[in-house]
């Protein structure tokens, strides 16, 4: 079988890595159109927008696209391309698996849990009003008077929305999830005693869902501030975790800390019949073109999209070829090495044949 997939290199370390992870998917064998598409700097360079609509088609009509990083600057210019393309395309579900593997240092071992984000709402849909500006100045006038809360008034305003429609989505794709892969628990994270009415609303409908799947799923709901203290102390009683937007984007950081850094920290947001794989790990311009950086987290990226498309095979044999060439630490990027200044360090070409050279050798069972 043969499967359309758009490709998008992304800007900075992004075509490096990119690259790397549609070389492994290549060697696996399994039959890949590729559809390359622009997205970021590039795409400004040529169409005059971070995000050409010719890219949101493509992905739309593959219902697959893999993605590298891509720059966003800070405080100014375009919003995220990255949240741009999650609500262009509806890919609620933000889905970053983290687990420990031997050869990468990290705090801890056994470490293997899932973090799902809600992708649409919070203060990240981005209803913002900036500090003085006149709209503002009147929207804190009737927000204290209805509030009865004093406002600053040279304050800037973030709207935050959380939704039952949202909520009931978000936690339903965690419990199939967990189901469907094995887990065994669903942890949701709210901060529902101060944030009476949005974290409520999410942590009243997490429970209410969380009874149709009684008896087969372990179901907790736990503070976002005691879930961060009880991930770097006993991670192992975590499984799936369950979160709003922002809480989500934090703690999923926080996670790939746990397991040895964002360099091995793949990620996929994915809607109804779509879905859009990426590192979760920025775009790094001053590594551009250095053949430098670790390719691992969207090589492992691009084994979640090998298993979302049914190739379970494939995907165990790429995963246990990245498995081999961390495990020998040999054949690895300076981050990987136990002196980040080891000679013997190779570059994002040469782990990416590495790990190449070891598909010829995997098997596995499915």
């Amino acid at each position: 079988m043969s499967y359309r997939v758009t490709f998008i290199p992304g800007d900075g370390i992004g075509p490096e890595v990119a690259w790397a992870a549609r070389r492994c998917l290549d060697a696996t064998g399994v039959a890949i159109q590729w559809d390359e598409r622009l997205a970021g700097e590039a795409a400004i360079k040529q169409f005059q927008t971070p995000l050409p609509e010719e890219t949101l088609q493509s992905i739309r009509d593959t219902r697959v696209a893999i993605k590298g990083p891509v720059t966003t600057p800070i405080g100014t210019g375009f919003r995220s391309v990255n949240v741009a393309l999650r609500k262009a395309l509806n890919l609620y579900a933000c889905v970053r698996p983290c687990r420990t593997y031997a050869g990468v240092r990290s705090p801890f071992q056994h470490v293997d849990l899932v973090v799902v984000r809600e992708n649409t709402e919070d203060l990240y849909a981005g209803i913002e009003f900036p500090a003085k500006d006149a709209q503002t100045v009147k929207l804190i006038a009737q927000l204290s008077e209805w509030s009865k809360q004093p406002i600053q008034p040279d304050a800037a305003i973030s709207i935050k929305p959380i939704s039952t429609t949202a909520t009931e989505r978000i936690v339903r794709f965690a419990f199939e999830y967990a189901l469907s892969h094995g887990r065994k628990k669903v942890t949701a994270v709210h901060k529902a005693n101060i944030m009476k009415f949005t974290d409520g609303l999410f942590m009243e409908t997490s429970r209410r869902v969380a009874k149709t799947y009684e008896g087969r799923m372990a179901f907790e709901d736990r503070l976002v501030d005691a879930t961060c203290m009880q991930l770097v102390l006993k991670p192992q009683e975590f499984d799936v975790l369950v979160l709003p937007n922002l809480y989500g984007d934090i703690l999923s950081d926080l996670c790939a800390g746990l397991i040895g850094g964002l360099g091995v920290a793949p990620g996929a947001n994915i809607g109804d019949g779509i879905a859009l794989f990426e590192a979760v790990h920025g775009s790094a311009p001053k590594y551009q073109g250095m053949n430098k950086v670790n390719p691992v987290a969207m090589i492992l990226s691009g084994v979640l999209l090998l298993q979302h498309v049914g190739e379970q095979e494939a995907a165990g044999r790429l995963e246990a070829a990245v498995e081999r060439i961390l495990r020998e630490g040999k054949s690895v990027t300076y981050d990987l090495k136990a002196d980040r200044n080891d000679p013997t360090a190779v570059g994002t070409r040469e782990m990416t044949d590495a790990i190449i050279a070891q598909l010829k050798t995997v098997k596995v069972r499915v």
